[in-house]
């Protein structure tokens, strides 16, 4: 099976999680069509199906863990309509389609994210029931996405920043990378992998990912990415581009991609995915 044939395995397993997140009857069904909006708009599933990716490799059964998978892209889909409110990082546009708060309105777009949320760590606490491995990956999961992590990340992304690496790689670290590291030590906390080893993988992964992300602002073509460019650099916003320029920025993405390959070559497991997923990142046009 091909890199493409078993990314399409794992994204088929994640859409199959979060349809069974939503089989129950919920109170309110304009609500779930909002949130559902949102979830099914498309998206590369680029953290569910590392964390899949991860068990996988480690040759844990990923197909038994559809909850956790679940509660990561609610999580980050949550976090993406937010972002896109006029009051945050204002776009009309996400995965190519209007934003949640251009077709909902803003009131009912932050109820979505907050569902989204709230399903979400419904969704752990299930998995928690599993045993004691499960606790500690939803404890992780769930320190990624708050203080520590993702909000902390958007929080300093709205204040005023210095345009320094160090505040750069802090800022990216808790806004992209936490979200991005967890899936992958969730993985191995289940499968009995190197936690460490993990650890560095996901924060050298996140990294990469956000950094092609700012390159992508500048170089990448609106009909590809799904989103209006240009506009990090027309609102100050700190990114790699700003601290390195295009081609130090270039250089410092194959630097993260280089780290992410030299920590799996320490995993074990059979990891010949994960390494073509990193090339996938630092070579994507979307």
């Amino acid at each position: 099976m091909n890199f493409g044939e078993r990314y399409d395995l794992y994204n088929r397993c994640a859409e199959e999680a979060i349809s069974s997140a939503f089989s129950a009857s919920f109170a309110e069904p304009a609500l779930i069509g909002s949130m559902l909006y949102s979830l099914r708009a498309g998206g590369k599933r680029i953290r569910p199906v590392l964390f899949f990716a991860m068990l996988d490799a480690l040759r844990y059964p990923y197909g038994e863990e559809r909850e956790l998978a679940a509660a990561i892209e609610c999580i980050h889909t949550y976090s993406l309509i937010h972002d896109d409110l006029p009051a945050m990082d204002n776009d009309d546009f996400r995965r190519g389609k209007p934003s949640n708060h251009i077709v909902y309105g803003e009131g009912k777009a932050i109820l979505a994210g907050d569902g989204l949320m709230s399903l979400a760590f419904d969704l752990l606490l299930r998995a928690c029931g599993k045993g004691e491995k499960h606790r500690q990956a939803a404890l992780r999961l769930s320190r990624a996405a708050g203080v520590d992590g993702m909000v902390a990340g958007q929080w300093a992304d709205l204040s005023e920043n210095e345009a320094d690496e160090r505040t750069l790689l802090l800022l990216d670290a808790r806004k992209t990378g936490e979200m991005l590291a967890a899936p992958a030590v969730m993985g191995a906390i289940l499968g009995g992998g190197d936690l460490e080893i993990a650890e560095r993988f996901g924060a050298a992964f996140g990294a990469l990912f956000q950094f092609t992300d700012d390159l992508l602002d500048v170089l990448g073509e609106r009909e590809r990415v799904g989103k209006t460019l240009g506009k990090d650099e027309k609102e100050g916003k700190l990114t790699c581009v700003k601290v390195y320029g295009v081609e130090g920025a270039r250089r410092q993405a194959e630097k993260r991609a280089e780290a992410c390959h030299a920590a799996l070559s320490g995993m074990g497991g059979d990891c010949a995915f994960l390494h073509a997923l990193v090339d996938f990142v630092k070579d994507r046009d979307r």
